[in-house]
């Protein structure tokens, strides 16, 4: 029997040899529910531990918008599931199938145990240490210009860095409403320059933590609709603050053929900020309404994590921003909806139709601008935007995507289904 045994571990690794499967190591040194392995392709897997000692393996990166599953918490959904919870909007992934509740899938990867070493089977490099990865950033980016004075309180810049350095959000919300009215009515009429500062201003007593440092909690239905309000309140403030930067970061930006954007550019994003506004303002009531206020959960930074890494190239910003991350809103509205009704929470649910319907018309701004600079600058738009997304998002575009409303932004298929992980 010991040699039967003998034999069958030997053929098991002729198998792994033969196959896609890589060693990460002895079983014993996994202690932590989930470790992070880094892969060459930037696709990169969480392998997870349970307390039964069972190991798992799956994508690292949310397929909502690039949560850092390996930081999330191991819940039971019943019955015995298992699920991987993402740490910024609670979205869960079943250890087994990687499916969700959401309706998202994520990817999942066969682990097995032989001789006493962890194998995953995937084609992907695996290291436990970030990949070097060298980024080539082109010469002929839309840079910033250097700002040498601050503009005078009658321009549109003056007052979008004003409102970036204010932490209260509800100041913030009342001083865009505000500013989007004095530019429409003409009270505002110049853009100016105004150098925005590199961080959004917050209250104190707001808990801004690091994304994937956010713990999940357990109070129940009300409390889990609580909380994911309080998310997307989160990332309408970032949001807000996204549309004021682009605005005073990028107004002095020239394209190849040295024309300056137009003035409706910054039309465009006076109203996606106003938007932005009052998706906080409907937002913040409803959590009220709930029994709670915006600021009682830990909040994260990971939108401005994005803007701050295309800070240097306006196509960049668009492409990531509001080409990317926004398009994916849409891609979970369904079934975000869904999960309101479900509970009979009709009230938030028409706030969230009201944020969708919105949240069409800033994708399709993104995609106008990206296409329009394109177009005055000669570049190849699908090709340019498939080299900007491999180049500042983490990992592959992920289904399911909702083909109906990206296509209503104006975003045919072919600006996403190429960005998505080929099939092994």
């Amino acid at each position: 029997m010991e040699q039967f045994e003998e034999d069958l571990v030997e053929a098991l690794k002729d198998v792994v040899k033969a196959g896609s499967w890589q060693c990460v190591g002895d079983a014993a040194k996994f202690k932590s529910p989930c470790t992070k392995f880094y892969a060459d392709d930037g696709e990169h897997i969480v392998l997870v531990r349970t307390e039964e000692g069972r190991f798992w393996a799956m994508d690292s990166s949310c397929p909502h918008e690039g949560g850092p599953l390996d930081q999330g918490d191991i819940e039971d959904l019943g019955d015995g599931k298992l699920a991987l919870i993402c740490p910024w909007h609670y979205f869960d992934f079943s250890l087994e199938t990687g499916s969700s509740s959401t309706g998202l899938q994520n990817q999942v990867y066969d682990v097995r145990v032989v001789d006493g070493k962890v194998y995953i089977n995937t084609q992907s490099t695996l290291s436990c240490y970030p990949v070097p990865v060298t980024k080539t950033v082109k010469t002929d980016v839309l840079s910033p210009v250097e700002i040498k004075s601050a503009s005078s309180e009658n321009t549109l810049c003056f007052w979008a860095t004003k409102i970036l350095c204010t932490p209260d959000p509800k100041e913030k919300v009342a001083l865009t409403k505000d500013v989007q009215r004095w530019w429409h009515t003409g009270k505002i009429t110049e853009i100016g320059e105004c150098a925005p500062p590199n961080q959004p201003s917050r209250m104190d007593s707001l808990t801004v933590v690091e994304p994937g440092k956010i713990k999940r909690g357990k109070g129940g239905t009300q409390a889990s609709r609580v909380a994911l309000l309080h998310s997307l309140a989160n990332i309408e403030q970032w949001a807000i603050d996204v549309s004021w930067d682009i605005i005073a970061r990028f107004s002095s930006v020239q394209l190849s053929t040295g024309d300056s954007m137009p003035q409706q550019f910054f039309s465009d994003f006076v109203k996606v900020a106003g938007d932005e506004a009052k998706h906080y303002d409907l937002l913040e009531e409803r959590i009220k309404e709930l029994g709670s206020s915006f600021g009682t959960l830990p909040v994260h930074n990971g939108l401005w994590q994005s803007a701050t890494e295309t800070s240097h190239n306006l196509l960049a910003r668009l492409a990531i921003v509001h080409m990317v991350h926004e398009a994916r809103g849409l891609d979970v509205h369904p079934q975000t909806l869904s999960r309101f009704a479900a509970q009979g929470d009709t009230n938030s649910v028409k706030i969230l139709k009201v944020i969708y319907t919105d949240e069409i018309t800033h994708v399709a701004a993104g995609l106008r601008w990206f296409t329009y600079i394109c177009s005055k600058e000669g570049r190849d738009c699908l090709t340019t935007f498939h080299d900007l997304v491999k180049l500042h998002f983490k990992g592959y575009l992920k289904p399911p995507f909702n083909t109906e409303g990206r296509m209503t932004a104006g975003m045919t298929e072919e600006w996403y289904v190429p960005l998505v992980k080929p099939s092994s």
